[in-house]
């Protein structure tokens, strides 16, 4: 499913929203799979019970709004495109994973983040 999400699924996305550059758009979304490098930060390098989102530097959490930003820009429209959607298949990934391993969500920075805004929202609520 995942390698299915980042291999396939691109294409169908340059067909849908770039019909008329579709094999330049798919080329390009592939090409985002660059950002994969970045788990060579990680030690280990490879964990199958780690979530990539908010753990390597490229699938961070700061890194994800810059992604967006690049989606109003025409030139780099497409490599945003890829991107945001290889961190959603990412995402589905760490879903699976925590449906599996509760400790492993308890340990995420999807979790962190979570209880973070949990207290931050409700400290504000508490004003």
């Amino acid at each position: 499913m995942h390698y299915g999400l980042h291999f396939l699924f691109p294409a169908v996305l340059a067909l849908v929203f770039f019909p008329a550059v579709w094999q330049t758009a798919y080329l390009i979304m592939l090409a985002t799979m660059i950002m994969d490098l970045d788990h060579l930060l990680a030690k280990p390098i490879f964990d199958p019970l780690r979530c990539s989102i908010g753990y390597h530097p490229l699938h961070s959490f700061y890194a994800i709004p810059v992604y967006t930003l690049l989606l109003l820009l025409p030139v780099t429209r497409i490599a945003a495109v890829g991107l945001l959607f290889h961190l959603f298949t990412d995402t589905v990934d760490c879903l699976w994973i925590f449906s599996h391993c509760r400790a492993c969500y308890l340990n995420s920075r999807i979790y962190a983040l979570r209880s973070w805004l949990k207290r931050l929202l409700a400290r504000e609520k508490g004003k």
